[in-house]
């Protein structure tokens, strides 16, 4: 009879050990898991600050091709990117500047 009790505490010590394996590995995975649902949290939140971005960007650019056919536009883009002026319209430059942008429309044009 006593070869019985020592057989049933050797396999309750067995059995108390394979749960003690299994808590810890469930306890690493559930960690793991923890850890990747914060890092796909914070980058689905990045990734719709840059939806949010890029739907603003694309409404700007639709009110600008809405605009171009506006002489307003026409004569912002004649003045700003092809540094042309009005008849009869005298350009000041102040050389106390370190950087003219008027200048640099003429320095690009040679």
């Amino acid at each position: 009879m006593s070869d019985k009790k020592t057989r049933k505490r050797k396999g309750i010590r067995i059995i108390h050990v394979l749960l003690i394996l299994l808590v810890v590995y469930v306890g690493f995975v559930m960690n793991h898991q923890r850890k990747l649902m914060s890092n796909l949290q914070e980058r689905r939140a990045s990734v719709e600050s840059e939806i949010t971005s890029l739907e603003r960007d694309i409404n700007i650019l639709n009110d600008e091709i809405g605009k171009s056919g506006t002489l307003e536009f026409i004569e912002k883009v004649a003045r700003d990117d092809l540094g042309m002026v009005k008849p009869r319209e005298i350009i000041y430059i102040d050389k106390s500047n370190k950087r003219n942008d008027t200048l640099d429309v003429f320095k690009n044009d040679n």
